[in-house]
């Protein structure tokens, strides 16, 4: 008999599991949805404006590469790259405004403006795109998203969330995964997914750290799928979101007269 209540205990605690396994979602969806979810992550990352410095170390089974740069952004239309190491690149720019990206060579003083397709080719020889560098899309206009389930990753309770572009949007990807902390809507993961459904890319967000008036992670390394060694680290040393920056700053004219 005391086998038997053993057994119908185990039996309805796996019942309660895979009930609240079904309905989390829903239920979670009830309070907020997954495009706010979303939106929420990428303003904590975005912010209305920031400036910042960020160190790039591209990997690859023989050798390794280091970049440093300085980044402007401004809400989702405006924002520039100027390279600052290695000597060889020093001085190349990067302008998104709009939809809408130019390159600035200083050393052959030539201005060339990316067309879209070439928003999917490698920034630099690194493993991210064109589009990763500039977020010439955004995640939360040019997407629909859904609420998949929850589950622990590294350490946190996460929603995990899909999103799929709109069949008119200047997006390179067939679908996006993100895991998105409930504490805090922190973004620790994205997988992404080429029209086919297969897996290209995973990248993974961590040294989560206190930056002014927010806790974000400010370190990010984009893996290949399929290029065992191949994998690219993206470290913030300097961030400072709300720095005041007016419009005509994201200019060609004035990309090309930056020093």
């Amino acid at each position: 008999m005391h086998q038997r209540q053993k057994l119908r205990m185990f039996l309805r605690g796996l019942m309660i599991s895979f009930l609240m396994t079904a309905i989390l979602p829903e239920a979670i969806a009830q309070q907020i949805s997954a495009r706010d979810i979303v939106k929420k992550a990428d303003d904590l990352m975005r912010g209305q404006s920031s400036y910042s410095e960020v160190e790039m170390e591209i990997i690859r089974p023989s050798w390794t590469r280091t970049l440093r740069f300085k980044t402007w952004a401004k809400g989702d239309d405006f924002s520039l790259v100027y390279i600052t190491h290695p000597p060889r690149e020093k001085g190349q720019r990067f302008l998104k405004r709009d939809r809408e990206m130019w390159n600035y060579v200083p050393a052959i003083d030539r201005m060339i403006k990316i067309p879209p397709s070439m928003m999917t080719q490698s920034w630099m020889g690194s493993d991210l795109t064109n589009d990763d560098l500039v977020n010439a899309a955004s995640i939360v206009t040019d997407y629909d998203h859904e609420l998949l389930r929850s589950e622990m990753h590294r350490g946190r309770e996460c929603y995990v969330i899909k999103m799929v572009p709109h069949e008119d949007a200047p997006v390179v990807w067939g679908k996006v995964l993100c895991w998105i902390s409930m504490d805090g809507f922190l973004n620790l993961r994205n997988e992404y997914y080429d029209e086919a459904g297969e897996l290209v890319n995973e990248e993974i967000l961590d040294e989560i750290e206190d930056v002014g008036d927010r806790t974000i992670p400010t370190r990010y390394t984009m893996i290949p799928a399929d290029k065992e060694g191949h994998k690219t680290i993206m470290k913030f040393q300097e961030i400072e979101f709300g720095v005041e920056i007016e419009d005509r700053f994201f200019s060609i004219q004035n990309m090309k007269q930056m020093r």
